[in-house]
């Protein structure tokens, strides 16, 4: 991790969970990291937790699902940092929304945030990076094991499941896109099993989390975030495209 030292990078979904502690362990790696979240304040509690580190957290209020707040933020971080190296997409949410029922609201929200938003961010920062030179920049989508089958649940996340198949995806799509430009930047697809997060109620389920995760094997945010570090810390000539983490004694 230490050719990342002082470098930028952009979390988004960074004010709680997975995307808090990937800004967390980067800013303790030395780089400047900017967190993107609609709850902005929660990333500036994180920051100022970290003044002592070697990098730095700025936060930046920014709803992902907006085109117009996405490049306003790389605006920014163009004029503010000089643009981009790295991208962690993690803003994420599910809804408990059949197929059969909907409402349809709940998949568009689902949508909107997990392929749209994060396909949206990823041309900003790949544009940042051609406009500053950067080629040996990183993508990386948090993805979820709910990317690769459709884990037998007692709630309904289908339209979750199908969203998270659109992000392996558009990883292999990505990558190819890449390797036609000659383009040393490399995109990694991380996929974590169950983790312990405040996920369910962001995602307006009106369940018990405490409940939830003492009944089951779980991960921890930081267990996700050292995935992340380790997918960057690979010489520059390794490629991490898909890194599957489950908890031990995890049934589906």
């Amino acid at each position: 991790m230490e050719r990342w030292s002082g470098r930028v990078a952009v979390v988004t979904g960074a004010s709680a969970g997975i995307g808090a502690a990937i800004a967390k362990e980067l800013v303790k790696k030395g780089l400047k990291v900017v967190g993107l979240a609609r709850r902005v304040e929660r990333i500036e509690e994180l920051a100022a937790s970290l003044k002592s580190a070697p990098g730095k957290l700025h936060a930046l209020k920014c709803d992902v699902t907006k085109e117009s707040e996405v490049q306003a933020a790389f605006k920014w971080i163009k004029t503010n940092l000089g643009g981009v190296d790295i991208l962690i997409n993690n803003a994420g949410a599910a809804y408990n929304s059949k197929l059969i029922t909907g409402p349809a609201e709940n998949w568009r929200r689902i949508l909107d945030l997990n392929v749209l938003a994060l396909s949206v961010c990823t041309k900003e920062a790949l544009e940042s990076m051609k406009e500053k030179g950067v080629d040996d920049g990183h993508i990386v989508h948090i993805n979820s094991i709910a990317g690769h089958s459709i884990p037998n649940l007692d709630i309904v996340v289908h339209m979750y499941c199908a969203a998270k198949h659109a992000v392996t995806a558009l990883t292999e799509g990505l990558r190819r896109e890449l390797v036609k430009q000659n383009s040393k930047i490399r995109v990694s697809s991380v996929s974590p099993g169950v983790v312990e997060t405040e996920f369910m109620a962001a995602s307006g389920r009106d369940v018990d989390p405490k409940q939830i995760y003492s009944s089951i094997p779980h991960l921890d945010a930081k267990d996700i975030a050292d995935a992340v570090l380790y997918v960057l810390g690979v010489p520059p000539h390794v490629q991490i495209h898909e890194l599957t983490i489950k908890p031990v004694g995890e049934k589906f």
